[in-house]
């Protein structure tokens, strides 16, 4: 009974996405929505999100010896937003919800990407793999917060703050049009890698925002379920 009443609190939850870009996307994406051709699937564009997901990560080991496949690691991010972001909405353009079987798959391929992603950027040579991995775990630790908080509050956060999956691919293709000038930052006269910094900040961050949102919910279930 517990399970069923998790699994309805997720299907149900209300999606929250205060984010930077969070109107206007929305507004350009049920624009796309509407004018889909009827060939095109939500079914199709999720396998679009994964698999461009994966061809970034394998542009990213390419671009170890090769730089110009960095120039495919920004289709494949745009490719994977697309499919990614427009699935759902097309799905609710088109009355088509499928609520359970949507919510696990999306993030499966969430997962899955994040997975594909870090092991070709540790793999490129533009970011140790010490650093790709914390950067996995943090990215693991925040997304199971998230999950369990859309089961536990029926609530499901699409953004921490102002940054999201979408101000997230933009930070990445800026960081990719920057590696193609150099793959190292000067900071206090020393050099480093330019994703070693970047990774390290974000590993931080999504650490920091796991933990205060993990204290945030665990005080407000507490709260909604009292000790008798």
């Amino acid at each position: 009974m517990a399970a069923t009443s998790q699994v309805q609190a997720a299907v149900t939850a209300v999606r929250v996405n205060q984010s930077l870009t969070a109107a206007a996307e929305k507004r350009a994406l049920v624009w796309m929505a509407e004018r889909a051709p009827r060939w095109v699937t939500s079914d199709k564009l999720t396998v679009l999100g994964l698999a461009a997901q994966f061809g970034a990560g394998v542009c990213f080991a390419l671009a170890r010896v090769n730089h110009l496949a960095l120039l495919s690691v920004i289709v494949c991010i745009a490719l994977n937003w697309l499919g990614d972001s427009l699935d759902g909405t097309l799905a609710r353009v088109r009355q088509q919800q499928r609520p359970r079987y949507g919510f696990y798959v999306d993030h499966m391929v969430d997962v899955l990407g994040a997975i594909s992603l870090m092991t070709g950027m540790a793999c490129s040579g533009f970011v140790h793999w010490q650093i790709a991995l914390v950067m996995l775990i943090a990215f693991l630790v925040l997304a199971s917060e998230s999950y369990l908080a859309t089961c536990s509050l029926s609530r499901f956060e699409m953004a921490h703050g102002f940054f999201g999956p979408t101000e997230i691919r933009i930070l990445l293709i800026a960081g990719c049009v920057a590696l193609m000038r150099s793959p190292y930052a000067t900071i206090a006269g020393h050099r480093f890698l330019l994703f070693d910094v970047g990774g390290a900040i974000a590993t931080a961050g999504m650490m920091t925002m796991a933990v205060i949102t993990t204290a945030r919910h665990t005080v407000q279930l507490y709260k909604e379920e009292p000790l008798p």
